[in-house]
């Protein structure tokens, strides 16, 4: 018949078990105790419980694990290094418990022991996982930070009379977003513009970016037609692209000339949010340019444009949908989806370019984690005349 005793699972078990008195003198060890440590039998009876922890491990026991245990509590989970019979050192992770007698005062320590060579070898190689972890996430944010800053343009170039302002928030330090922006003169008297955000993020919507952007200027200065540069640009990125799926941008691209109360502007949309237009006289519209389509999406795409003028005290807005889809806390409800950012608009007016991004980057901040997706504003403003 099978031995189920109870003498064999004490000498057998799994872990080392000690008993001792309440002064940590050693009673009695089971062979598993015994065997681990490299002692006979018998020869830890009578030891001092300490006298098997090295300096710090004694220390730490008589300062704080053997008063707790002194009066009546427990001790769970606590690895140490035990000094074995050869000398050296070996992980262990104790637990232990009181036996309490009748008059309800320390009788017996009871004391599991279990090897943690295992456990401290994995711990080691976990610190040195996330170490290397956050060596290469500090990596990943100064190429993510610096491809970001390549991205945009160092210094905004407006002609004189127009006051320029921009705000880039990237909401995550981690990655590279797709939102794009310039400011740049074409001739003497005209200037180019433009405001855009490429599906994705990452290497990949970098590529797009770099390649719109450059692509824009180029083209820009061989047409006057803000819809046919778009129509270049959607050749461009079809060739360059070969048709990739989720590989397109929407943006704003729009053309400044001088007149005789400020500047005309003549705007082209590819399927991106409607531009913002602050007025001297305190009104806010939309710019009617709802209707194109993205850049890139198909051979033929629908572009939309429109004119106006920026006279003293006006204000021309532009954004990416990282405002507008941005999250209010509210269940799925969005920044924009009940007309808040045209609202907002109309209290800021009349405003300048500088006063409006100033607003606009408030406006982010307060909506916090709901900013999901990075963010580009650019603002372009007539000056009143003293």
């Amino acid at each position: 018949m099978t031995d189920y005793s109870t003498a064999d699972f004490w000498e057998d078990a799994p872990s080392g078990l000690v008993i001792a008195h309440p002064d940590g003198r050693i009673i009695r060890v089971n062979a598993t105790a015994a065997r681990w440590l490299g002692y006979e039998a018998n020869a830890l009876c009578g030891m001092m419980f300490t006298d098997l922890l090295t300096v710090g491990g004694r220390i730490l026991y008589e300062t704080h694990f053997g008063p707790l245990l002194q009066v009546g509590g427990d001790l769970n989970g606590v690895t140490v290094d035990v000094v074995g019979a050869d000398g050296n050192r070996k992980p262990m992770f104790l637990t232990a418990n009181v036996k309490i007698d009748a008059a309800h005062k320390p009788e017996l320590l009871r004391i599991s022991v279990v090897d943690a060579a295992d456990r401290r070898a994995y711990e080691v190689e976990l610190l040195e996982a996330r170490r290397l972890a956050v060596k290469e996430q500090r990596r990943v944010r100064e190429f993510a930070d610096t491809l970001r800053r390549a991205l945009l343009p160092p210094v905004l170039s407006p002609p004189s009379g127009l006051e320029a302002a921009d705000y880039y928030n990237a909401a995550s330090v981690d990655d590279v977003g797709g939102d794009f922006y310039d400011l740049f003169p074409l001739t003497r008297t005209t200037w180019g513009f433009f405001l855009g955000d490429v599906s994705g993020k990452g290497v990949e919507a970098a590529v797009v970016t770099a390649l719109t952007r450059y692509t824009l200027r180029a083209a820009a200065v061989f047409d006057d037609e803000p819809v046919e540069v778009l129509h270049n640009l959607n050749t461009v990125l079809s060739q360059e692209l070969g048709g990739e799926l989720n590989r397109f941008c929407t943006l704003i691209y729009g053309k400044l000339s001088r007149c005789d109360n400020g500047f005309d502007v003549h705007v082209a949309s590819g399927g991106h949010p409607p531009p913002l237009l602050l007025y001297a006289d305190g009104s806010a519209y939309y710019a009617d340019t709802i209707g194109g389509q993205a850049v890139g999406m198909t051979n033929e795409p629908h572009f939309v444009a429109c004119r106006f003028t920026l006279a003293p005290g006006d204000t021309l807005v532009l954004y990416t949908d990282g405002l507008t889809e941005a999250s209010t806390g509210v269940g799925r409800e969005r920044y924009d989806d009940e007309g808040a950012l045209l609202r907002f608009a109309k209290a800021q007016s009349p405003t300048t370019a500088s006063a409006i991004v100033d607003a606009v980057s408030g406006l982010l901040k307060g909506l916090g984690s709901g900013v999901q997706d990075d963010t580009a504003v650019l603002a372009l403003g007539v000056p009143r005349r003293s």
